[in-house]
């Protein structure tokens, strides 16, 4: 099988998140080779249980682990009552701080930030599916331009830590009196990457608002065209209805997700969605995307 359930994790250097934790998501953490101790927040979708199941396997594994970092766990109404009696039973050894945050369908009208870091912030907007649903989208800050390294060393910056000072924004001095500013080295800031990730929900306005302009929009699609009537109905999305969202959107690339078992080959899906959308992958376990500028 190529697909298992839901879990995409997002890495950057030194660290990472984790979208969904379908069954057996600790094993998979393992063969990709990630480092649970690096893993700062757990953000669920909804509590179907191929979306969460794989919580009290991968919270033990890292309490056993020895962990110690705190870990934030982001989800709707229900995940801190459902992590309290896992608690409760035994079900889970945690030795490690855990902050869990509910956002629910109380809370004003458009987009509510729900995670923070120095380096990216993510947001969260509610989808059109049978129970309450979030979808997420992940906003890198701006980054410093690009250090020019031929103009470096044609003024004579020696190699070593200016050249950090200068990629950070400082101005240098060298050894012989010159002073070199940041600017004469490195380019204009470059806008932040951005990924949206909308699982399980019908097709609607707001998997448009979190895939705007994202460099990535990860978007399920679990039947194909000849079932919308079903895909409606169970408060899912179709290949085409994936891309319709991404046409709207206009991401740099869409990956279709969530497919649904009864297609053990996915491709016509693929097509579906590329007749609408050129730029489209499918979705494999273990598959990595680079999300490139």
């Amino acid at each position: 099988m190529k697909r298992s359930v839901s879990a995409v994790a997002v890495v950057w250097e030194g660290e990472w998140l984790l979208f969904d934790c379908g069954e057996a998501t600790q094993v998979q953490v393992m063969r990709a080779g990630l480092h649970s101790s690096r893993l700062r927040a757990i953000l669920i979708t909804h509590l179907h249980g191929d979306h969460f199941n794989g919580l009290p396997g991968l919270l033990s594994t890292m309490g056993l682990d020895g962990r110690e970092e705190e870990l934030v766990v982001i989800g709707p109404p229900g995940i801190r009552e459902y992590l309290a009696l896992l608690r409760k039973l035994k079900v889970v050894y945690l030795a490690y701080p855990v902050d869990v945050r509910e956002f629910g369908p109380d809370r004003a009208a458009g987009a509510v930030r729900v995670y923070e870091s120095p380096r990216y912030s993510v947001s969260a907007l509610p989808l059109d599916h049978r129970v309450f649903t979030l979808g997420y989208r992940i906003e890198e800050r701006a980054r410093p331009g690009r250090f020019n390294l031929e103009r470096a060393l044609e003024i004579g910056i020696p190699e070593g830590p200016l050249f950090g000072r200068l990629q950070a924004g400082h101005d240098v001095v060298l050894s012989d009196g010159r002073a070199v500013r940041s600017l004469d080295v490195v380019g204009p800031p470059r806008p932040g990457k951005i990924l949206a990730y909308c699982t399980d929900t019908r097709p609607c306005r707001a998997g448009v608002e979190l895939g705007s302009s994202a460099n990535l929009l990860i978007h399920e699609a679990t039947f194909a065209t000849d079932l919308a009537s079903e895909a409606g109905e169970y408060g899912h999305s179709t290949a085409t209805q994936a891309a319709r969202i991404a046409e709207a959107a206009k991401p740099a690339r869409l990956v279709i997700t969530h497919i649904s078992a009864r297609y053990p080959d996915a491709r016509p899906l693929l097509g579906e969605a590329r007749s609408i959308f050129e730029n489209v992958a499918l979705a494999e376990d273990l598959m990595e995307f680079d999300v490139q500028d």
